[in-house]
């Protein structure tokens, strides 16, 4: 029956594919886009990533300790490699880099996601179908995520693309290896504490500020609608 996961895992490659085609679309507006997304991430993080994290590990100051290092380690590796000012060439290409290892973060998280999926219909049904729906209703936001981060990053959309295409099928590959293998929620919680830090990072010094360097009240409201949607959701879907 754990295979019962893959088809409901598949769903979500959909609504991440979907999330990031209207980012695409909607890309010469990019910092609208991105005052919408700096609150989805950040939301994310503090009423999903942060709360699945604390719950596996049982511990809430370990996890808070590891998030405060994923945190940490994501601005550590911005200022080694972004050292110069924004328009020496040396400075853009680190930048990209930047862009890969957020990129690399999100789709991570995707994959566990997927994880999740595949590991609650070991249990059982019923539990495997509500954390299908904890996941794929913010499938949506991770896709947007995924591309306007890289597009913020670098303005590549072929790159954009590429990355959106990885972490679709990051949950579906996640569902795959959760249903044939046993993990320790434990070494879970301890990924996604860190990641937790990572999204905290991206949202809080990287979307924010571009998204809202040219301040209106349609952007201030977008970000909050975003993290009020998370909030929401995380809520309706009991995580």
């Amino acid at each position: 029956m754990t295979w019962i996961a893959i088809p409901f895992a598949a769903f979500t490659v959909l609504a991440t594919f979907m999330g990031g085609l209207l980012a695409l679309r909607l890309a010469h507006s990019l910092p609208t886009v991105i005052a919408l997304t700096g609150g989805v991430v950040v939301a994310v993080a503090l009423f999903d990533v942060l709360p699945e994290a604390i719950d596996s590990i049982g511990d809430p100051k370990r996890a808070m300790a590891l998030t405060g290092a994923g945190f940490l380690a994501f601005f550590l590796i911005e200022r080694l490699l972004v050292l110069h000012h924004r328009d020496d060439p040396d400075q853009a290409r680190a930048h990209q880099r930047v862009g890969t290892a957020a990129a690399v973060g999100l789709s991570v998280h995707s994959f566990i996601d997927g994880l999740g999926i595949g590991l609650a219909f070991n249990l059982d049904t019923t539990t495997g179908v509500l954390v299908f729906i904890a996941v794929a209703a913010h499938d949506f936001a991770d896709g947007l995520n995924m591309v306007s981060f890289v597009l913020s990053q670098s303005g590549d959309r072929v790159a954009a693309m590429r990355w959106l295409r990885i972490d679709a099928l990051a949950p579906l590959v996640g569902a795959v290896v959760g249903a044939s293998l046993s993990v320790s929620a434990s070494f879970l919680g301890h990924v996604l504490a860190i990641y937790g830090g990572f999204f905290i990072y991206l949202g809080a010094t990287d979307l924010l500020p571009e998204a809202h360097a040219h301040a209106s009240w349609a952007r201030v409201g977008l970000t909050v609608a975003g993290f009020a949607l998370i909030f929401a959701i995380t809520r309706l879907a009991g995580v």
